[in-house]
């Protein structure tokens, strides 16, 4: 992320301010929060910050709202500017909605801020603080930065609307759209197109057809974290006959005991150990961990619904491990994402778990 706009003694130009920039983006910060989980609050804060109100070099002339950087497996076009380095690459956008949801999805699929997500939308404080604590910014003063805005321009109000009541609330303020090519142009919100977004999403019904403010879910989407094993827990089926049996993605596992192997569980189950080792993505026997995750049946081709992709970080190790965790078969995931067999994960890589629907 960059640090570009937090360095800066005066986050917004003369030219833009923090209102309106909330009156052109709030809708899609909104649409945003439904898709992805991610408080509207928090990405308009982040934005104001940021871009400096979508004025910034990287917003104007590259549509890069968030200070993204290219990372490895950045195949579109780029922007060179001194950061963290010198001449360091950032990501350039076909319109400033591709820039929201790829922020988006960096926050919803990247392991370091999954912690996030077990937080209700409407506690902007928690999520402040949790993206510092999670390497976002380097300034100590960022969460602070953000709270301040978000109070300042009470965005915590759009924590709790649809996206139609996001669009009646900004509904005729006419603003300045902070994009290179159509700098100076003005727009009215309200008939902003909902496709310009590369995630797909589909405009949104009218707010005569949403439902009321209170009828809001405390978070859109629910991403479970996986949860840590509690060994002392397990002892007690070290001897037992009848052990738990979980499921991730709708595929039936258990979590490994001291002294067991891939063999042993094969036989408690009535599988042949090849079928096994089929089943978690290995060709031969391999000493098995207390606490290590083994499914017990097939995995799926694709994950589970709202769980589309990952983003590598520094702990999400091999590809196998990332497939073991989300319950999905390695090669239909090699495939997805045309992976050769000796591809090892690097940090900042996308990796598609799910197939994207070809439009008709």
């Amino acid at each position: 992320m960059s640090v570009i706009a937090i360095m800066m003694t005066g986050v917004c130009l003369h030219a833009q301010t923090p209102e309106a920039y909330v009156a052109t983006w709030a809708p899609v910060a909104v649409e945003e929060m439904y898709r992805s989980g991610v408080p509207a609050s928090i990405t308009l804060a982040q934005g104001i910050l940021e871009s400096r109100c979508g004025l910034s070099s990287l917003a104007a002339e590259g549509n890069n709202h968030f200070g993204i950087k290219c990372h490895k497996d950045w195949k579109g076009r780029k922007q060179y500017h001194d950061d963290d380095a010198k001449g360091e690459c950032f990501r350039v956008y076909d319109s400033p909605e591709e820039s929201f949801s790829d922020h988006s999805d960096f926050l919803r699929y990247s392991d370091r801020y999954k912690f996030l997500f077990e937080l209700k939308t409407t506690d902007y404080k928690g999520w402040a603080y949790g993206l510092k604590k999670a390497g976002y910014a380097t300034d100590p003063g960022y969460p602070d930065k953000l709270i301040r805005y978000i109070e300042e321009n009470k965005l915590y109000e759009y924590d709790r609307m649809t996206p139609g009541q996001a669009e009646e609330s900004v509904a005729g303020k006419a603003v300045t759209k902070p994009s290179g090519k159509d700098s100076g142009k003005v727009k009215s919100v309200k008939k902003k197109s909902g496709k310009a977004s590369r995630s797909g999403r589909k405009s949104r019904k009218s707010s005569k057809a949403a439902p009321k403010a209170e009828a809001i879910p405390e978070s859109p989407l629910s991403l479970e974290a996986p949860r840590t094993v509690d060994r002392s827990s397990l002892e007690k089926f070290k001897f037992s006959l009848s052990r738990p049996v979980y499921t991730r993605n709708g595929v039936p596992y258990v979590l490994s005991i001291e002294g067991e192997t891939y063999s042993s569980i094969a036989k408690s189950y009535d599988l042949f150990l090849k079928e096994i080792l089929k089943f978690n993505d290995l060709v031969s026997e391999e000493p098995l961990a207390p606490g290590t995750i083994v499914y017990i049946q097939a995995k799926k081709k694709q994950s589970e619904k709202g769980l589309d992709m990952h983003i590598v970080d520094e702990d999400s190790g091999s590809l196998r491990d990332i497939c073991q965790r989300f319950g999905v078969r390695m090669e239909s995931v090699r495939k997805l994402n045309g992976l050769s067999r000796d591809y090892e994960p690097r940090e900042g890589d996308t990796i598609l778990l799910r197939g994207r629907k070809k439009k008709v």
